[in-house]
């Protein structure tokens, strides 16, 4: 893939998740007015089930086409997660984090429901690059959207919306405006935005290199295959990175401090 190609692919994907998430729209444009038109996107995630169809590598082929390296491996036992995140030699380009879903570790129900989902992508479709946020190939009932609701959010979030960007993440390193999570998150708050809070406002600490916040997932009717209803969508982080004893800034994750960021598209209680 070509430089141009990604940059494309990149600015199409802000695009969709733009659709999902108004607030993100208003959030960019309030630090962008505030540091001179440049907000700096620190990383994007993206969510997948570990079928072999759809798998973490396969949603991870046009990133390592257009020289994205994989760096890092987490696990999430809690929410039967695993994930990568991939970095390119351009310091412009975002991070890209992406995560599956163990779907074996789910009841044989939930696993009979994701793989009847899965069932319905066409193959030929996982070879092009808009894939990425094509969104849904699968009607789905609310029942069924429930049910797995009731094992697993990532796997209802999932069921809801298919392949599009899960988040977008403000480099707080690049903003001139603000130089502290505490002091950002006061403004979001006073601006009337809803942060989410579980394990604290910020996740992380200068001690592991990484602090993190986020806004609560946007709720938006969805239309499933028998009524629409309103859920949780996508939400907007934002990332401050610490310098490593070599004075480079610390560019992977804190596995304990993405768990809580996970929370941030939940429809039940934390």
């Amino acid at each position: 893939m070509t430089e141009r190609r990604i940059d494309s692919l990149l600015n199409a994907m802000w695009e969709d998740y733009l659709t999902l998430n108004p607030d993100a729209r208003r959030i960019h444009d309030l630090f962008a007015g505030l540091n001179n038109g440049v907000v700096i996107n620190d990383h994007i995630a993206l969510r997948t089930f570990n079928n072999d169809k759809v798998c973490l590598d396969k949603i991870a082929r046009p990133f390592l086409e257009a020289g994205y390296q994989p760096k890092g491996d987490y696990r999430f036992d809690t929410k039967k997660l695993v994930a990568k995140h991939f970095e390119h030699e351009d310091p412009e380009l975002p991070k890209v984090f992406i995560s599956e879903l163990l779907v074996e570790e789910l009841s044989e129900e939930a696993q009979a429901i994701i793989n009847s989902l899965v069932d319905q992508v066409d193959a030929r479709d996982l070879g092009k690059d808009i894939f990425c946020y094509s969104g849904r190939h699968w009607d789905i009932p609310f029942a069924t959207y429930s049910q797995l609701l009731g094992e697993s959010e990532y796997a209802a979030w999932m069921s809801a919306f298919g392949y599009r960007p899960n988040h977008f993440t403000v480099s707080v390193n690049h903003l001139q405006s603000h130089d502290c999570l505490e002091a950002l998150n006061q403004l979001l708050l006073d601006e009337g935005f809803s942060l989410n809070d579980s394990g604290g406002l910020i996740k992380g600490s200068p001690d592991v290199f990484l602090e993190q916040s986020s806004t609560m997932a946007n709720r938006i009717a969805v239309d499933f295959s028998d009524r629409t209803v309103e859920i949780p969508s996508c939400f907007y982080e934002f990332a401050l990175r610490y310098p490593l004893p070599d004075g480079t800034l610390y560019q992977g994750f804190v596995a304990a401090s993405a768990d809580k960021i996970f929370e941030s598209t939940n429809v039940t209680g934390r």
